[in-house]
């Protein structure tokens, strides 16, 4: 029997087609699946992109008011009286008396004022005073004679006239040097330096031999104060004007004194805002019997006011400052931005109170960048402990 060859035996080119061919839709699949990868590469850059276009944030909530709110404001401490103590004399400094620190009487004496010329002074308005009152006496005496000769009608009532004013202007005379005698005197007494009130030395500010001159043209010799009780100064925003009355009860904070509070009262109020700082200048007292505060400290008062429960308050770093008025970003189900304006109350410092605007269950974005849109989509930030697990893990 003899074998039939096969076709492909019989054709030899038909082998080579069948290579050609394979090759072909090899070189088809390769192509069909480096497009498509290209293409899938390209999708996944491109959600990629999009995904790190989309602003990443923290959101917040809303917060309730508290029932009670405590308001801190920066106090300066105030002696209860104060006075620099100028001289009402010139000359130079004798002696001093008393130094800082010094506790001190009303009336007592602080220093002695050496002034000649208040000495030559006084000496000549008492010889003038004597001059005048002889004069006097003699104008007097005249005038007495010539209303005896009058009766008898021995001089004319001109020359009984002429001896009457005479003693008038003589009298006259007589009572400005007395008035001239006692204002020197008081002169003199001022060379004593005294203390008007009770109180501290706080400053000295001469020293003996010093020129000293009169009234508020020269230095002030010494300051006292009286620190048995205290003022307290504070400017209170215009928010919480209202709510601070008199008797209202107060905490204060020193820094020299940590951990210790000393209660004070609101005394007073100007009953009037600043036009430039808009806020209320409040007087709180404290007693300081023992001495144990200093007058010109820095003090933080704590006010303890009621609460608005029905307010919700923001931080501030959620606020957004529009041409249409204070504004924040709010996030939906499907994290998409939208803007809502609001109307702010009391500014707080980290949180501001918010009276209308929002609803407690908005979650607001925190550090909303400025150029946010409304409708936006963002992403939201990993929680702090979910980044923290995921190291851990």
């Amino acid at each position: 029997m003899t074998d039939t060859p096969s076709p492909a035996a019989a054709d030899p080119n038909a082998r080579v087609r069948r290579y050609a061919w394979i090759a072909l839709g090899c070189a088809l699949l390769l192509a069909v699946w480096g497009l498509l990868s290209r293409l899938s590469a390209r999708n996944a850059l491109e959600r990629e992109a999009a995904g790190a276009a989309l602003v990443t944030v923290v959101t917040a909530t809303p917060s309730r008011g508290p029932t009670a709110d405590t308001v801190v404001l920066p106090g300066s401490v105030q002696a209860f009286y104060e006075a620099p103590i100028y001289a009402r004399t010139s000359g130079y400094l004798k002696v001093w008396y008393t130094d800082i620190g010094a506790a001190v009487r009303r009336g007592q004496v602080l220093a002695e004022i050496d002034a000649p010329e208040i000495d030559q002074q006084l000496r000549q308005a008492r010889a003038d005073l004597g001059s005048a009152q002889a004069n006097y006496d003699l104008a007097h005496t005249t005038n007495e004679r010539w209303k005896g000769l009058l009766a008898t009608e021995s001089v004319s009532q001109q020359d009984a006239d002429q001896r009457a004013g005479d003693a008038a202007a003589k009298a006259a005379a007589q009572r400005s040097a007395a008035a001239n005698l006692a204002r020197l005197r008081e002169l003199e007494s001022f060379k004593r330096v005294l203390a008007p009130f009770d109180g501290v030395v706080t400053q000295r500010n001469t020293d003996v031999g010093a020129l000293i001159n009169a009234g508020q043209g020269g230095a002030a010799l010494f300051r006292v104060a009286d620190t048995h009780r205290l003022r307290i100064y504070v400017s209170v925003p215009q928010a919480y004007a209202a709510a601070i009355q008199p008797g209202l009860p107060a905490q204060l904070l020193f820094a020299d004194r940590p951990g210790k509070h000393y209660a004070a009262t609101v005394a007073s109020s100007a009953r009037a805002l600043d036009a430039n700082s808009r806020t209320l200048q409040v007087e709180l007292q404290i007693d300081n019997a023992h001495g144990e505060l200093l007058p010109g400290s820095y003090a933080e008062v704590h006010f303890a006011l009621g609460g608005n429960v029905s307010s919700l308050r923001v931080p501030v770093n959620t606020v957004l400052f529009r041409a249409a008025g204070l504004q924040v970003a709010t996030l939906d189900e499907h994290q998409h931005v939208h803007l809502k304006t609001i109307t702010a109350g009391r500014d707080f410092g980290t949180e501001i109170e918010v009276l209308s605007g929002i609803e407690p269950a908005d979650v607001l974005v925190v550090n909303p960048p400025d150029s946010i849109a409304e409708g936006a989509e963002v992403r939201l930030a990993k929680p702090l402990a979910a980044v923290s697990g995921e190291r851990r893990s």
